[in-house]
């Protein structure tokens, strides 16, 4: 369970937050598409008791994108604990990390592949790791290696 936020002015800030449609989000898109990929965008995917909804969902590939922030996320080489409310912040982000876990085993659990993109990574080089996968997992599929359904 996340923390709750000390002040209003937190509340505000988080909630003025985007939480989909970022510039490193709409850059890997663009590029995937040019690609002659397509996606979800923003879709809950059909595994019982998942929330969390992936930022680009392959569901006949059974892939699940995920573009973390470097600050919400906790970034190795990014993230710095602001200095007011430190301990707040630790906790919210730590739950996040928790959250993130839980949800990337939760889709493997169900047959999904999940990747995970810092918003750090050069559109082009995440697009490559995430063609490939998918590529790869279709192929499988046509092969009958994998299970589920297509979309």
């Amino acid at each position: 369970m996340s923390p709750k936020p000390l002040d209003g002015h937190i509340r505000a800030r988080m909630e003025r937050q985007a939480r989909s449609g970022t510039a490193p989000e709409l850059a890997i898109r663009r590029e995937l598409h040019r690609r002659g990929l397509r996606y979800r965008v923003d879709t809950r995917p059909p595994v019982p008791s998942q929330r969390s909804r992936p930022d680009l969902l392959f569901t006949r590939a059974k892939v699940a994108v995920f573009i973390d922030g470097c600050f919400w996320h906790g970034c190795a080489d990014h993230f710095t604990v602001p200095k007011n409310n430190r301990e707040w912040w630790l906790e919210k982000i730590e739950a996040n990390r928790v959250r993130d876990s839980r949800n990337t085993a939760l889709l493997e659990s169900a047959g999904y592949t999940v990747i995970r993109v810092w918003e750090h990574e050069a559109p082009m080089d995440a697009a490559d790791r995430v063609q490939q996968v998918v590529r790869e997992r279709l192929s499988t599929k046509q092969r009958g290696e994998i299970g589920g359904h297509a979309a």
